[in-house]
């Protein structure tokens, strides 16, 4: 059988040494549970990880390769053709610069945030990072006297939507203005699609006591459903709000809006022909940088030669894991970042593949022993030659971050960012101890062990490792201390993983799941049990709205990323699990971003 198998893009399976204390079953806080008396029922787990020792014996799943491998290693690309883009775009670049920094006053103000809006959702807003803080310094200093006599749904939404997302905590009161006086939204904007589009991508930015913003989010879903089914709306815009309900711009991937919005914008009637050239020129020039890195990253993959040295039991998920670093920085500027980025990722998906689908509980005792010492344990000699591989891969990989981050002074970060794959490694093996116990544990046990082993911390910590002086050492203490910001985004990440694998791992038979344990203790049904787990998501999502904007002391990029890993995981789960079954949304993303050329 395999092993118990909760996965997130990262993303990988982790293993630990230390013993685990029995777990009893405990109530979770009634602020996240349902106030109701556990029913618990006592369960028998799985026996996840292999016994037999004769590799020859063993049974697995083989993965067949992903049609994705051999697409990129031998793609060209001109670089003549980069400089002619890259000068193309630094000729428009003054010209959009100096039309944020244009004119003062209120109403140029408004017109200059609707801007912002635009060159965010376009791709385009980090050539302009610091023009951009001062228009949105000046706004938020002046929102008051700006939003006096406002009363356009679409500006007002535009605005509170782009301070909120750069860390302006604009108040919620303002939409009061849109109540009528029985306390509900008035019904004559219920037809202004744009207008009730911008309200529903606002509500997404909403904090646990923004009931308002609840109110907002009800009512615009249910008015844009319609909208974009009735016929009313034109068809590039009924396209525009369906992918919105299907994942709104706050929870999408950035450049995934960017290819979605630049299509849209291009069909508005009022659109802006320079910036709708900016963002294909610029979309252009990032598609070729991710082709160039597809083609080291495969090439890296291959040289390796996982099929020689390996069962066929991993993911060949190379492009794959590429496309998931994108999620965390997309700008040019991160290329031979976001390589070792896939690397690292790499590693961790091929450590939870190994522990989760084939290796022997000896053999993943001394792969756990050897990667917490970070040398091989007493056993490893007698351990067959994957195993060996394995371990050297991962230790390999470290080794080769430490090579190139040394010379930035950044050693600290990839010794952080170790100390963080050991730690989900720990999760991982307490997980596998618990299963041959015949041990289920309650729900609060289950998410103790299970948001480390999610490896949503440690995803981060990659994300640091490859970001840049930014991340010092301050903000790998700040992650190492686990705020609320970061449980936040980890319980996210959590819920929405074990809600979008249940009916896979039940087919498994993986009994230690959120659904699973949640609804054993709680007595009860499954769907009841995944409704109030998708309610948790959602107040931890608004959790993380709420921290972001709190969390001051940091800068805006750092707690940017806290929202990139849960992007990513969105990404995966919104519709099934989207890392390890591709078929679907996650390949039409891939197709888009890598394949299909954008028209100048």
């Amino acid at each position: 059988m395999e092993a118990i198998k909760t996965f997130s893009p990262k993303f990988g399976f982790q293993i630990s040494l230390s013993p685990r204390t029995h777990l009893t079953p405990v109530r979770f806080p009634p602020t996240a549970c349902p106030v109701k008396p556990a029913n618990l029922v006592r369960l028998k787990a799985t026996r996840a990880l292999i016994r037999d020792p004769q590799e020859s014996n063993r049974k697995f799943q083989k993965f067949p390769p992903s049609e994705w491998t051999n697409r990129f290693d031998s793609v060209s690309v001109d670089a003549s053709e980069m400089d002619a883009l890259r000068q193309e775009i630094d000729k428009i670049i003054p010209n959009v610069k100096k039309e944020l920094m244009s004119s003062q006053g209120i109403e140029s103000t408004k017109k200059k945030i609707l801007m912002v809006y635009l060159l965010v959702s376009l791709g385009l807003a980090y050539h302009f990072e610091d023009e951009i803080e001062e228009c949105l310094k000046e706004g938020f200093e002046t929102i008051e006297e700006m939003m006096a006599g406002e009363d356009n749904l679409y500006t007002i939404s535009i605005i509170f939507w782009v301070l909120r997302t750069y860390g302006h905590h604009m108040s919620s009161d303002i939409f009061q203005k849109f109540k009528g006086n029985d306390g509900n939204f008035k019904g004559c904007i219920s037809g202004d699609a744009k207008g009730l589009l911008a309200l529903y991508e606002a509500a997404q930015l909403r904090t646990t006591t923004e009931y308002i913003m609840e109110e907002a989010l009800s009512f615009t879903s249910s008015n844009l459903e319609l909208l974009a089914a009735d016929g009313r709306c034109p068809p590039h815009l009924s396209k525009h709000i369906r992918n919105a309900l299907g994942l709104s711009q706050h929870k999408q991937m950035e450049v995934l809006v960017a290819v979605e919005y630049i299509s849209f914008y291009e069909q508005e009637k009022d659109h802006d022909k320079i910036l709708v050239k900016f963002a294909k020129l610029n979309f252009k020039l990032m598609q070729l940088h991710y082709l160039e890195e597809l083609k080291v990253v495969t090439k890296w993959y291959k040289e390796h030669d996982f099929a020689s040295n390996l069962p066929p039991y991993f993911r060949y998920v190379i492009v794959e894991n590429h496309f998931f670093t994108i999620t965390m920085y997309f700008e040019p500027k991160f290329s031979q970042k976001r390589i070792l980025l896939t690397k690292y990722f790499t590693a961790l998906v091929l450590l939870d593949d190994t522990c989760d689908r084939y290796a022997s509980l000896s053999e993943a005792e001394s792969l756990a022993n050897s990667l917490e010492r970070w040398a091989p344990d007493d056993a490893m000699d007698k351990q067959p030659h994957y195993l060996k591989f394995v371990f050297k891969f991962i230790v390999d990989c470290f080794e080769e971050f430490e090579r190139e981050l040394a010379s930035e002074g950044r050693s600290y970060s990839v010794k952080a960012t170790r100390e963080e794959f050991k730690t989900v490694v720990k999760a991982n093996f307490d997980f596998a101890k618990l299963a041959h116990t015949g041990d289920v544990p309650s729900f609060k046990e289950y998410m103790k062990v299970g948001e480390d082993e999610l490896a949503a911390y440690a995803t981060l910590a990659g994300n640091l490792m490859c970001i840049g002086h930014i991340g010092d050492e301050g903000v790998y203490e700040w992650l190492k201390s686990r705020p609320k910001f970061l449980k936040a985004m980890s319980t996210f990440g959590r819920l929405l993983n074990d809600i979008a694998g249940f009916e896979g791992d039940m087919k498994r038979e993986y009994v230690i799941t959120g659904v699973n344990t949640y609804m054993k203790q709680y007595g009860l049904t499954k769907m009841e049990a995944i409704r109030e787990l998708q309610n948790l998501v959602e107040y931890n999502h608004k959790i993380m709205n709420e921290e972001f904007l709190k969390t001051t002391d940091l800068p805006r990029q750092i707690r940017k990323q806290v929202f990139n890993v849960a992007r990513s995981l969105n990404v995966s789960y919104t519709e099934g699990e989207g890392f390890t079954h591709t078929k679907g949304k996650v390949d039409e993303y891939i197709t888009s971003l890598f394949i299909t050329p954008i028209r100048i």
